[in-house]
């Protein structure tokens, strides 16, 4: 009886050892722009162990559609890249996708995060 109660305490522990928190480093408002592209940057910190940092590849989705990110210079855990909006368009709504390998007995696997949605409001 003790084992098993000791099991149920220890559960919540155990799924929250590997969370993923990201952070949303762009304002939630930019002045519109000629050119339509609005920087955004992220971050990421998890305290899952075996993530591989040097193979992440940092994604904008919108929709169905994926934007590349690169890192931030001297950061590891950090990338920028630009959103597109359509002309005329005054909100959008976007998120982060990392894709990354994770070790593993005998190698690594792939694994993927993704942040809450965010929205950017463009202002004429």
């Amino acid at each position: 009886m003790l084992k098993k109660m000791l099991l149920v305490c220890s559960l919540p522990l155990l799924l929250a050892g590997c969370t993923t928190t990201f952070t949303n480093l762009t304002p939630q408002q930019q002045a519109r722009r000629t050119d339509n592209m609005y920087p955004v940057e992220v971050s990421m910190v998890s305290r899952q162990a075996s993530i591989r940092w040097d193979t992440i590849k940092p994604q904008i989705m919108v929709d169905n559609e994926l934007y590349s990110m690169r890192p931030v210079m001297l950061m590891s855990n950090r990338w920028e890249g630009l959103l597109p909006v359509p002309p005329g368009k005054k909100v959008i709504l976007y998120r982060y996708k990392l894709d990354y390998q994770c070790s593993t007995f005998g190698g690594s696997k792939p694994e993927s995060a993704r942040s809450p949605i965010y929205r950017l409001r463009i202002t004429d």
